[in-house]
C-alpha cells in the first residue's frame, strides 16, 4: 500500500478508554433474539383471548364447563352454531349490521373526502375556521353526543329505521382530519397543470386526487368499518324492534336472556362472537396492503 493510498483510506474510529486501540462496532445482532422473545410473548397475550373464543365455538358443552380448561376441543362440533341459528335470527341480525356498516363506511369515505380536499387544496374564506371546528369535533367525547342525537333521530321520526342508524355516522371528523392530511401531500403543481388544461375542480378530484390518496381511503375504509360494526351503544338506544337489531345487540340480548343454559349459551356466544369478528379480519385482509402503506406514509410526513 503506497503513502497516498494510506492517507485516503478511512480510518477506525479510536476506542475512547484506549485511543491508541480501534473501537469495536457495536451491533444490535445480540438484541435481536431478545426482541423475538419478547415480540412473542406480547402477541401470544393478545390473541389468546381470540384463540379461545375460536376454540370455544367448537366445543361441546362437557369441554365449555371443564374445570381445569381445556384449549382443544375433545371432539369437535358444530352444534353452537346450529343451536345459534335455531334460536336467533343471525341472517337479519348480520343483514342488518352489514347493511348500516357499508352505509356509514361509503358515506365517510365520500363525505370526509370531499371535504379534506376542500381544506386542503380549495381556498375559501372561513377555511381555518372550518378546520379549527374539526379539531374540536375530535376533542368531543362521543358519549356527550349520544343524547342530543336521540333527541334529533326521535324527532325526525328515524329510530328504528336503517336512516336513524348511519345517518349520525355519515361523516366523522376523524375521517375529515385523515383525508385532509393526507391530500395536502398531493403537489398543487399537479392540480395547477391540470386547471391550466381546461379540467374542473370534479374532474380533478375524482380522477387525480383520488388515485393518489388509496392508502389514507384504505385506512379509513378500515377504521369507519369497524367502528360501525362493533357498535354497540347507539344501536341498542336507535333500535327497539328486534327486527332491525344489529349483531353486537342481538347477542347482548341473547347473553341476558335468563332461559338460555349456561354451558350451550356459552358456547353459542363464542359462535356468535366468532361471526361478528370474521367480516372485519376480512375487510382487514383485503386492504392489509393499503393500511400498511397508508401507515408507513403517515410516519413518513
Amino acid at each position: 500500500m503506497t503513502a497516498e493510498t494510506a492517507e485516503t483510506s478511512p480510518k477506525a474510529p479510536a476506542d475512547p478508554v484506549h485511543p491508541a486501540r480501534p473501537a469495536r462496532r457495536r451491533t444490535g445482532r445480540g438484541r435481536t433474539p431478545l426482541l423475538y422473545v419478547i415480540a412473542s410473548v406480547a402477541l401470544l397475550v393478545m390473541a389468546a383471548p381470540f384463540l379461545w373464543m375460536a376454540l370455544s365455538a367448537f366445543k361441546t358443552k362437557q369441554d365449555l364447563t371443564a374445570n381445569p380448561p381445556v384449549w382443544i376441543p375433545s371432539r369437535w362440533t358444530l352444534d353452537n352454531f346450529t343451536s345459534l341459528l335455531d334460536q336467533l335470527d343471525m341472517p337479519q341480525y348480520f343483514l342488518n349490521s352489514l347493511i348500516v356498516a357499508v352505509l356509514v363506511t361509503v358515506s365517510n369515505l365520500l363525505f370526509c373526502s370531499m371535504l379534506g380536499y376542500a381544506l386542503a387544496k380549495l381556498d375559501f374564506t372561513g377555511r381555518s375556521k372550518v378546520f379549527a371546528l374539526v379539531l374540536a369535533a375530535l376533542m368531543v367525547p362521543g358519549n356527550l353526543m349520544i343524547l342530543p342525537l336521540y333527541v334529533l333521530m326521535n324527532g325526525l321520526g328515524l329510530i328504528d329505521t336503517y336512516a336513524g342508524l348511519v345517518l349520525p355516522f355519515a361523516a366523522g371528523a376523524f375521517g375529515v382530519f385523515l383525508m385532509r392530511q393526507f391530500m395536502q401531500s398531493v403537489p398543487d403543481e399537479l392540480l395547477e397543470a391540470a386547471r391550466l388544461d381546461g379540467a374542473g375542480e370534479w374532474y380533478i378530484f375524482w380522477r387525480i386526487v383520488i388515485p393518489l390518496v388509496k392508502p389514507a381511503l384504505a385506512t379509513l375504509t378500515i377504521f369507519t368499518f369497524l367502528g360501525s360494526w362493533n357498535n354497540f351503544i347507539w344501536p341498542l338506544i336507535a333500535t327497539n324492534d328486534p327486527d332491525k337489531y344489529t349483531l353486537p345487540v342481538a347477542l347482548a340480548t341473547f347473553a341476558n336472556d335468563p332461559n338460555r343454559t349456561v354451558g350451550g349459551g356459552n358456547g353459542m356466544l363464542m359462535a356468535g362472537s366468532l361471526l361478528v369478528v370474521l367480516p372485519v379480519l376480512a375487510v382487514f385482509a383485503v386492504l392489509q396492503r393499503h393500511f400498511t402503506q397508508g401507515i408507513a406514509t403517515a410516519g413518513l410526513k
